[in-house]
């Protein structure tokens, strides 16, 4: 719930604005499909990446090594300007419509 992300984010300190998208309007002009849905924006505010914050969703193996793509397409964005053009699909549960 909202209420919650509010206690969530000042517990772990989020540096970053948290969108509450009751209306839906956001979602639907980015096209968001799942639950995450990861939109990276780079200091110019255009939209750079999208998709997965990491590939463990996908490993069931525990010795093979998460990819952080989120984290890492956002080094790239500050560093370059660019995202990776490999981007992968985020996987969660689809948003229920309003």
């Amino acid at each position: 719930s909202f209420e919650n992300m509010k206690i969530f984010s000042q517990k772990y300190k989020f540096n970053f604005p948290y969108l509450y998208d009751e209306t839906q309007e956001v979602a639907k002009k980015y096209s968001a499909v799942c639950t995450p849905d990861f939109f990276g924006f780079d200091e110019k505010l255009m939209l750079k990446y999208r998709g997965r914050i990491d590939s463990g969703v996908m490993n069931s193996d525990k010795n093979i090594q998460i990819q952080r793509d989120l984290y890492n397409a956002m080094v790239a964005i500050k560093n370059t300007g660019h995202a990776p053009a490999e981007q992968f699909n985020s996987i969660g549960c689809s948003i229920k419509w309003k």
